[in-house]
C-alpha cells in the first residue's frame, strides 16, 4: 500500500487494526491473484471460502457457544471492507453469507435452531441464504406469493424467489424463506398478507436452486432464483414467531445494510489505491500522470469520498454494537457508501485509461461490479425514503 493511503484503520482499536492487516495480507496475496480466473470462470472458490472460514471470518460476530469468535459487528465490517478492496463477489459472499444467512437464525432461532445451523455456518463449512425476493416483491415485500400452509404439522411451500445469494453453493446447507401463512388486519383495518419466516434446509424435496443468473458484475457471487414445489418441512422449522417474518427481516435488512455499506468503502478504497497507483507510475508527456492537476484533484475527491463513507459507517456499526437505533444511520452509510464506490470506480477507469477497459484490471471488475451496489438490499431510493420518513418526510414519498 502506498504511504500515502489512509484506509481508516490507524484510528481502530488494537484488535481491529490487527483484523485489518490479517485480511488484508489475505486479500492481497490468496484473493486478488485468483480473482481475474474465478471472475472469467464465474465460479465461487470454495477453496478460498473454506480458507475464510479457517480464518473465523464467518463467525466473527456470533457467539463462542455457537462456534463463533465473540467479537463486534464492527469486526465483521472491517474483514468485508478488506476483502472488497480486491473481490466484490469473495466480499459479499461473506457479507451475505453472515448478515443474511446466519443472522436471522442467531437474532430470532431457538436454541434447537441455532445449535443446528450455527456451528458449520460459523466456521464457513457451510452457506445460508436469505430468500425474500420474488418478482413482485423486494423492497415492497407485501407482495410476496410464495405461500406456506400448515398441514399435518408440516408446512407445505409453494412459490418463486430471485436474486439470492449464496443459495446453489456445492455447500449452501439452508434458506430461510419468507412466505404468506395466512392473512391479518394492519394498522390501517385493511387485511393484508400475514408473512412468516421458515427455514428450508437445501435438500429437502421440492426445493430447487435453478441455474444462475448471467450478471453484469459479480460474476464470482452466487445468485439463483429458487423454486419451491410441495416443499414440506416441520413445524417447528417456523424461524420466530408466526406472523413477524416482515418486521424481523426489516431488522435483518438494516443490519446486513452496515457490513453491506463496508463493502461500498471497501470497493471505493480500492479503487482510490488502484487510482494513486496508476497517477504516480504512469508517465505520460515526460512527468508522470499525477503531476497534472485535473488527475491529482479528482483523486483527491476519491479520498474525500472514502473518508465520509467510511465514517458513516464506523457509526453505524458501533451503534450496532452499543445497542442504539440505527435504522436511519444504515441507510445513510448505505446510500453514501454506494455512491462513493460508483463514482470512485468511474474516476479509476479514467484515470487508467484504456487499460481500465480490460477485465483483467481490477478497476474493470469494480466498474461493472459497482452498479449493483445502488440497488442490492435496498436501492437508493428505499434508503432515501427510510431517511426521509426518520426526518418526518413520511406522506411525501407515499410510505
Amino acid at each position: 500500500m502506498t504511504e500515502t493511503i489512509v484506509d481508516g484503520t490507524e484510528m481502530l482499536p488494537e484488535y481491529h487494526q490487527q483484523l485489518a492487516r490479517e485480511v488484508r495480507e489475505f486479500a492481497d496475496t490468496v484473493v486478488a491473484p485468483a480473482s481475474y480466473e474465478y471472475d472469467t470462470e464465474r465460479r465461487l472458490p470454495i477453496e478460498i471460502i473454506n480458507k475464510m472460514g479457517d480464518m473465523g471470518l464467518f463467525g466473527l460476530p456470533l457467539p463462542k457457544d455457537h462456534g463463533g469468535q465473540g467479537r463486534d459487528y464492527l469486526a465483521l465490517c472491517v474483514a468485508v471492507e478488506q476483502l472488497a478492496r480486491v473481490d466484490q463477489s469473495i466480499a459479499v459472499t461473506l457479507e451475505a453469507g453472515l448478515g443474511l444467512g446466519a443472522m436471522p437464525i442467531f437474532h430470532y432461532g431457538t436454541d434447537e435452531q441455532r445449535a443446528a445451523w450455527l456451528p458449520d455456518l460459523a466456521a464457513g463449512r457451510a452457506l445460508a441464504a436469505f430468500g425474500l425476493t420474488e418478482a413482485d416483491a423486494g423492497s415492497d415485500a407485501g407482495g410476496t406469493k410464495t405461500t406456506a400452509e400448515l398441514v399435518d404439522g408440516e408446512w407445505v411451500i409453494n412459490g418463486t424467489k430471485e436474486f439470492i445469494t449464496n443459495s446453489g453453493t456445492p455447500i449452501t446447507s439452508v434458506v430461510t424463506v419468507t412466505a404468506v401463512t395466512g392473512t391479518k388486519v394492519g394498522r390501517d383495518g385493511k387485511e393484508k398478507p400475514e408473512l412468516t419466516t421458515i427455514i428450508v434446509p437445501t435438500d429437502t424435496p421440492g426445493f430447487k436452486a435453478l441455474p444462475q443468473y448471467d450478471k453484469v458484475g459479480w460474476h464470482t457471487s452466487d445468485t439463483h432464483p429458487l423454486v419451491f414445489e410441495n416443499v414440506r418441512v416441520p413445524e417447528a422449522n417456523i424461524l420466530g414467531e408466526r406472523g413477524k417474518g416482515f418486521s424481523n427481516f426489516l431488522k435483518i435488512l438494516d443490519e446486513g445494510r452496515v457490513a453491506f455499506a463496508a463493502l461500498c468503502v471497501g470497493a471505493a478504497q480500492g479503487c482510490l489505491e488502484q487510482a494513486i497507483e496508476r497517477a504516480k507510475t504512469r508517465v505520460v508527456f515526460g512527468r508522470p500522470l499525477g503531476d497534472n492537476q485535473d488527475v491529482a484533484f479528482k483523486i483527491a475527491r476519491m479520498q474525500a469520498r472514502v473518508h465520509a463513507a467510511r465514517a458513516v459507517m464506523h457509526d453505524a456499526a458501533r451503534r450496532i454494537d452499543q445497542g442504539l437505533p440505527f435504522t436511519q444511520q444504515a441507510s445513510l452509510a448505505k446510500l453514501i457508501g454506494s455512491e462513493a464506490a460508483v463514482d470512485n470506480a468511474l474516476d479509476a477507469t479514467q484515470i487508467w485509461g484504456g487499460n481500465g477497459f480490460l477485465n483483467k484490471n481490477v478497476v474493470a471488475r469494480h466498474y461493472r461490479d459497482a452498479r449493483i451496489l445502488t440497488l442490492g438490499e435496498g436501492s437508493t431510493e428505499v434508503q432515501l425514503a427510510i431517511i426521509a420518513r426518520a426526518l418526518g418526510f413520511e406522506k411525501s414519498f407515499g410510505a
